[in-house]
């Protein structure tokens, strides 16, 4: 893992007080954590790191793009990634992740690796559900799509009896 070096802060020679760090995140940062979900990306991360006495404060900002595959068609699109992801580090006696906001590293260390934090903070702001934006706009021409019209149910609206139903009308005298 050379190439996840880039993303070691050295924090032992900076003076307190905020510091700027700028990534640029590829499909080659995602195999290192053997994810495929997209086969392109392009993602812009913008880490403050806050030195204080004694612990530090991350925000990691996330701009870009993934290709993702969509759950209905499997047509391919880019889907654009924004979020934020903050975090507290501290000083204790052993190594501690415990908590998703807060990180306790141990008094001895000097350099902290924030590609983990990178690569959860980008996944995390994908969505559960994956449509093409033509899915909804109906713009897309997919063949999928149009066997999935095919197989439609189609909704006849009926209209509902004026009235109500008298079996519910008993359960109505019971709050009177």
């Amino acid at each position: 893992m050379k190439e996840l070096k880039d993303f070691e802060i050295s924090f032992i020679g900076l003076k307190e007080g905020m510091h700027h760090f700028d990534y640029e995140v590829g499909n080659e940062f995602f195999d290192f954590f053997d994810y495929d979900e997209f086969d392109r990306s392009a993602v812009k991360v913008a880490l403050s790191f806050l030195k204080k006495a004694t612990m530090f404060e991350l925000v990691f900002d996330f701009s870009g793009w993934v290709e993702l595959a969509c759950d209905l068609t499997n047509e391919l699109y880019e889907h654009p990634v924004t979020g934020s992801l903050e975090l507290l580090v501290k000083f204790g006696q052993e190594f501690n992740d415990e908590h998703e906001e807060i990180l306790i590293i141990p008094h001895a260390e000097h350099r902290l690796n924030v590609a983990q934090y990178i690569y959860e903070g980008i996944v995390l702001a994908l969505p559960h559900k994956r449509v093409h934006p033509g899915v909804s706009d109906g713009t897309l021409q997919s063949d999928v799509l149009s066997k999935l019209k095919d197989f439609e149910i189609e909704n006849k609206h009926k209209e509902a009896p004026k009235g109500t139903d008298p079996r519910w009308d008993k359960l109505k005298d019971i709050n009177r």
